[in-house]
């Protein structure tokens, strides 16, 4: 088939190299703008374009996919089929009516649950016990077309949405080498999509990751997961910002205010590295890993140390 390949970050990866070697032909790759990255803000490509330039394929960066001459240079490829990965950008009816085939979008979760920008986290922050990879035909309305393929994996309990997505990713092209070939030949009975249980993965804002301390234990430590690698579950610790990088919650009950450091408990339960806790509106968290502004990351038991009069403190607020 002839195929255009949308996509942009390390996510998309592994399914742009098995096109590039699948025998179709790939007429190009249209990722999102260099963006400014770094200490010094210069502008650095998305992961898939400098795969796709290392391979020698026409690259397509358009700020806005949907404005006439994008579509005019995506029309002259005259494509049998898009096929889209973590791409970044809303496509509108004129570029869905570009191939003759149609467009396959593959998603990082077991839709109808979770469409939108970031379903990793909606399945961390909402405590799935697993997530997936579906394959779907594109349609005007985000992440609701009819599925060809689901393929689940369990979310253990260190995972982070960084860890998520490098099993996710692979899973994802594993399934379109097995769905693009029978979707080619008609094989397939697309599925539509239950609305009833359909939910929605906002796009993350950095703030969404300031710690709430009077939430359940179970719930801050969720999020220290779902935002990490980024924007990452900050606190402040007198006056300047706290990163919390790793965490377990503590079913313990102590009569002090939400966001107060505390001494560990004593008894089984409490991870290797944790130095001390900080009661929530439910139960208390011990931090294991955590980083001041400025500094390096540290252990929960080195920052106790390194920290005067951590005990008894008020973190946040």
């Amino acid at each position: 088939m002839r195929i255009v390949f949308m996509g942009s970050p390390q996510f998309a990866l592994p399914a742009i190299e098995w096109l590039i070697g699948s025998g179709h032909e790939l007429l190009a790759v249209v990722t999102q703008p260099d963006q400014p990255a770094g200490r010094g803000r210069s502008l650095r490509p998305p992961p898939v374009s400098e795969l796709a330039r290392a391979h020698g394929l026409p690259v397509l960066q358009p700020p806005r996919v949907n404005a006439p001459e994008s579509l005019d240079a995506l029309r002259a490829l005259k494509p049998e089929a898009i096929v889209i990965v973590a791409y970044g950008q809303i496509l509108k009816q004129p570029l869905l009516d570009i191939p003759s085939r149609g467009l396959l979008n593959v998603h990082a979760s077991l839709l109808p649950r979770h469409r939108g920008a970031a379903p990793a986290t909606a399945a961390l922050l909402a405590g799935d016990a697993e997530t997936g990879v579906t394959i779907l035909e594109v349609v005007l309305a985000l992440d609701a077309g009819p599925m060809l393929a689901r393929r689940s994996l369990a979310i253990s309990d260190d995972a982070t949405t960084g860890s998520l997505n490098e099993k996710l990713a692979p899973l994802g092209a594993e399934l379109l080498i097995e769905t693009l070939p029978a979707w080619e030949r008609g094989e397939l009975t697309p599925q539509p999509q239950d609305e009833a249980l359909a939910t929605y993965a906002p796009m993350v804002r950095r703030e969404d990751a300031i710690i709430d301390w009077s939430l359940p234990a179970a719930d801050v430590w969720r999020r220290v997961r779902a935002y990490s690698p980024w924007p990452v579950a900050t606190t402040s610790l007198d006056g300047q910002a706290l990163r919390v990088l790793e965490a377990w919650p503590l079913d313990v009950s102590v009569d002090v205010g939400p966001g107060v450091v505390l001494p560990l408990p004593d008894g089984a339960g409490v991870p290797e590295g944790a130095g001390f806790a900080v009661r929530c509106g439910e139960g208390a968290l011990a931090v294991i890993r955590a980083q001041r502004a400025g500094r390096r990351a540290l252990s929960g038991e080195e920052l106790l140390r390194g920290v005067r009069g951590l005990l008894g403190k008020q973190l946040g607020g």
